[in-house]
């Protein structure tokens, strides 16, 4: 797989479909030409009203166009905002991306708010700020997005300010390779999963977490070495956290692995 740099001048949708195109899932010219119909076509909804106009915009997007949830919500394919554009279905996040760009395209503030495992939107209409759900576009109580707080969470989870944050377009990004990751180890894609690890540690280099991901990733591709430098990474910069004591008996057992072999 060609080396491919992640830095801080990213945009949208380019960026996206660059990434898709270099982990080996779809080529981005037939995406872009369909973000650039589609962004042409979305000015016909253009009217005074802001109001008005961001109801347009979600009734041509969801009734009109169709696009709506992917049924295999966690897989590649909902998670590559390429396939999102040319087959209409994706997950909270590209169907969130999409919208972000649209509204744009009307002089429509639509902004992401990364939830624990969900993406939802903030709108901001004659000074009202208000939250909706990409999957339908419909709008969101405070309630609600504490249920899905606590649905990730845990029931005694509450709903911090932080957690309605909006989002940088580099933090976005990170989720959709966060997303693409996941869906490539479910269905066992694991060099393309690896490179995604790859990807978000250029971005952050402190996420050991990420390491610890990468290591599991590593194993199933037969690089013990690279599991093994990974974990041990893991251990000296987190020696306090709650899983140590299980990451020390999986490099306990991948040395054990190693001197089998050897």
């Amino acid at each position: 797989m060609a080396k491919y740099l992640l830095d801080d001048a990213v945009s949208i949708p380019e960026t996206a479909f660059e990434l898709s195109e270099h982990l080996g899932f779809s080529t981005s010219k037939p995406a872009m030409w369909a973000w650039y119909e589609m962004a042409g076509s979305v000015l016909s909804h253009y009217v005074i009203d802001q109001q008005a106009r961001l109801e347009g915009l979600f009734n041509w997007f969801y009734n009109d166009l169709g696009f709506c949830v992917r049924d295999d919500y966690f897989s590649v394919e909902a998670a590559d905002l390429s396939y999102c554009v040319l087959k209409r279905q994706g997950n909270s996040t590209t169907l969130s991306i999409l919208l972000i760009l649209l509204a744009k395209q009307l002089d429509l503030t639509l902004e992401a708010v990364l939830l624990p495992g969900n993406t939802v939107l903030k709108s901001q209409v004659n000074d009202v700020v208000k939250y909706h759900d990409p999957l339908t576009g419909k709008e969101l109580s405070r309630h609600q997005l504490h249920a899905l707080v606590r649905g990730e969470l845990g029931n005694a989870a509450k709903l911090k300010p932080s957690h309605l944050k909006t989002a940088t377009l580099k933090r976005l990004i990170s989720r959709m390779l966060h997303e693409l990751k996941a869906g490539c180890i479910v269905s066992h894609k694991f060099e393309q999963a690896m490179e995604c690890c790859n990807l978000l540690l250029q971005w952050h280099p402190d996420d050991v977490h990420l390491n610890r991901e990468r290591a599991f990733i590593a194993q199933q591709l037969g690089c013990i070495k690279v599991a093994m430098s990974d974990l041990q990474h893991f251990i000296d910069l987190s020696p306090h956290d709650p899983v140590i004591e299980l990451v020390k008996i999986q490099l306990k057992e991948l040395s054990q692995h190693m001197q089998v072999y050897h």
